[in-house]
């Protein structure tokens, strides 16, 4: 980042690379848009622990009555489908902005834009590591025992990170020459919500619906979620998103090598 080169004059792979290997950066950028965002704020991001929290304490009882499951067994998996939602929703949805927020720093064309889908990514993982913290109380009452499948919850991130970089250089490109296209991935992330095993147990599909587990953010929930609690994730979720993985990063490669450049013209 010393010399001052426009990103008309950066190659897809330098620009890449410079962006990504620079996280005192996009680091510091993160956490003081979380710093900015409770400012004068007595509690600051614990009230996102705080109302998580509640979310979860408000909706455990009751879903599980309605879907007449076991407290012990629903709590947890109501608790860290919430969280990890929260996260992919968010990488989605804000992912959409990453280049149209950071408008006034792209302009002077001293930066490569792949840092700012990683400030992105950070601000949310800042987030998350706020929420998941709810999760020890959760496992503790319900008595949930770990194995050494837990580990497999790490190269399970990792593919997470990878898709959610992925996807922040597709949309950010995207939303930032079509701006209603970000609308559309609000309302449909709202609708995947109800399309994932957030709330309701992937167990109680008729047979007739199991298709809806090909969803990506199913396969995915099911590969950090399952470990967690004590059990081993399908084959089908691993091989499924592995498959979604190889297909992300070439659509991202193409599209940023091609139209990385326009983005400041596109402002």
């Amino acid at each position: 980042m010393s010399q001052a080169h426009s990103n008309l004059h950066r190659s897809a792979w330098a620009d890449w690379w410079e962006g990504t290997r620079r996280t005192d950066i996009w680091w510091t950028l993160a956490w003081f848009d979380i710093v900015l965002r409770y400012r004068r704020s007595m509690l600051g991001p614990l009230w996102l622990t705080l109302s998580m929290g509640a979310m979860i304490a408000g909706m455990g009882p009751l879903y599980s009555s309605l879907f007449g499951t076991n407290l012990s067994k629903f709590f947890p998996h109501l608790t860290l489908g919430l969280i990890f939602w929260g996260l992919f929703s968010a990488m989605v949805t804000e992912g959409c902005n990453a280049f149209i927020g950071s408008a006034h720093y792209l302009k002077q064309g001293y930066f490569p834009i792949s840092l700012f889908v990683w400030r992105s990514m950070s601000r949310n993982l800042i987030q998350f590591l706020h929420q998941i913290v709810l999760y020890v109380p959760v496992a503790l009452w319900a008595g949930i025992s770990l194995s050494w499948s837990a580990l497999l919850v790490i190269p399970a991130f990792v593919l997470l990170l990878i898709n959610a970089h992925a996807i922040g250089l597709v949309l950010g490109l995207v939303c930032t020459r079509f701006r209603d296209v970000t609308q559309i991935v609000t309302s449909l992330m709202q609708m995947l919500m109800f399309l994932t095993p957030v709330f309701w147990m992937p167990e109680g599909l008729p047979g007739r619906a199991r298709y809806i587990l090909w969803n990506p953010f199913a396969q995915m929930l099911d590969l950090l979620r399952t470990p967690l609690m004590g059990g081993t994730a399908t084959l089908h979720s691993w091989l499924g998103i592995l498959g979604w993985t190889a297909g992300g990063l070439v659509v991202a490669t193409l599209l940023f090598a091609k139209y990385r450049r326009r983005v400041v013209y596109w402002l």
